[in-house]
C-alpha cells in the first residue's frame, strides 16, 4: 500500500510560539507545514509552494492583517479549494462574521487545542492523513 499523499498547509501568524504550536499538531496529524509571519509573507509564500489545502490565519498581524489575507486569497481562483481557519482572540460575534463574510471558512478562538482543530478540519471535511494511513 502506498503511503498517503502529502497535504499542505500554511500558518499565518506573528507569533513564532503560535506557529510553533499549531505547527507540531499539524504534523503529529500527518500534514506538512509551511509558515509566514505575516499576511504579506504569507501571500508571497503561496507563489512558489504547493497550492495548500488548508491555511491557518490569524486576524492581528503587521504588514498585513489576516482579514486582508483572507480577502487577498479568495480573489485569486487557484486558492479557491483552499479551506481558511481563522485562529485569533477576536472574540466578539461581530466580528467573527466579518471573518466569515471575507471568506474564512471556520473560526477558532484562542486559546485553543489539537481536539479544536481536528474537529474543524472535520468541519471542512479535510481528510486528516494520519487518519488516512492508519
Amino acid at each position: 500500500m502506498n503511503p498517503p499523499e502529502a497535504i499542505s498547509t500554511l500558518i499565518v501568524d506573528d507569533s513564532k510560539a503560535i506557529r510553533l504550536i499549531i505547527g507540531r499538531i499539524l504534523r503529529e496529524l500527518g500534514f506538512t507545514t509551511n509558515e509566514a509571519s505575516n499576511g504579506r509573507e504569507a501571500l508571497e509564500a503561496l507563489g512558489s509552494m504547493t497550492v495548500p489545502r488548508v491555511i491557518m490565519v490569524d486576524w492581528n498581524m503587521p504588514e498585513m492583517n489576516g482579514l486582508e489575507f483572507v480577502r487577498a486569497v479568495r480573489q485569486n481562483s487557484t486558492l479557491a479549494g483552499t479551506r481558511l481557519i481563522m485562529i485569533t482572540s477576536e472574540n466578539e460575534i461581530g466580528r467573527v462574521q466579518e471573518a466569515l463574510d471575507a471568506g474564512a471558512d471556520e473560526y477558532i478562538m484562542k486559546p485553543f487545542s489539537r481536539e479544536m482543530i481536528q474537529e474543524k478540519l472535520a468541519v471542512l471535511e479535510v481528510p486528516i492523513p494520519k487518519e488516512i494511513g492508519a
